[in-house]
């Protein structure tokens, strides 16, 4: 790999990280954040790849798995935690790797915002449910994957850790906007989103529990049938 695509592969993280730090501390700024993100999720899926050239159906694939995510979020708006948008993405990590699955999942939640509601909290969503897509990408070839109960586990898992850096956004705006962050009220704030977590672990179980088997069969094939998403390394 050539020098300057490592050095893109390097700086990418850090400028999405600091991307995430500014939204929370420049609240009207968001919007920016949030497409300069999803920009940054797809030139790291290109850079990656860069031994071979994307074709478009690989492209409208990740956006129809990315559109699933989005509107799954819908239906189930009104119960707090509860949506699929965590399982499309796990499953699109697992098949197609962890720069895919990284993309699905930041542009499931801008995509979904666009009905729901943007603010400053949607950088951190796309974070959030990116690194879902990123690990599930990651260790997707270990035992842990390879196992029904570990993919359960590891569901349940990022239903707290979403939480859990929802609530990082949360304090770091409420610090900004001049409340006094303590010990105690970084407890009291995580106390009060354990419910919210609790519920979006359950969900992830149960669709990783009734759904998990049927993906992952038909991506798959989809996956054989087309090579989609195959990393040259001939």
């Amino acid at each position: 790999m050539v020098r300057w695509k490592k050095a893109v592969i390097a700086m990418v993280p850090a400028i999405m990280l600091a991307l995430l730090f500014y939204a929370a501390a420049k609240a009207e700024a968001f919007m920016w954040a949030s497409v300069g993100f999803a920009a940054l999720a797809f030139i790291y899926l290109l850079v990656r790849f860069e031994r071979r050239k994307i074709e478009a159906r690989e492209l409208v694939l990740l956006a129809v798995l990315a559109a699933i995510a989005a509107v799954g979020r819908i239906p189930f708006a009104s119960i707090p935690g509860v949506q699929p948008t965590t399982f499309v993405i796990i499953m699109t990590g697992l098949v197609f790797g962890a720069e895919s699955g990284f993309l699905v999942g930041a542009v499931a939640a801008l995509a979904s915002n666009m009905i729901l509601g943007q603010g400053p909290w949607t950088p951190w969503q796309m974070a959030a449910w990116g690194l879902v897509g990123l690990t599930a990408g990651l260790f997707r070839k270990t035992h842990l994957m390879d196992n029904r109960w570990g993919r359960i586990a590891f569901g349940f898992a990022w239903g707290f850790l979403f939480g859990w850096i929802m609530n990082i956004w949360g304090l770091l705006a409420f610090a900004q906007s001049g409340g006094e962050v303590s010990p105690a009220s970084i407890a009291t704030y995580f106390a009060a989103s354990a419910l919210f977590d609790f519920l979006h672990a359950c969900s992830n179980v149960f669709f990783l529990l009734l759904f998990a088997d049927v993906w992952l069969k038909s991506l798959s094939r989809f996956k054989r049938k087309y090579g989609l998403l195959e990393r040259n390394e001939g």
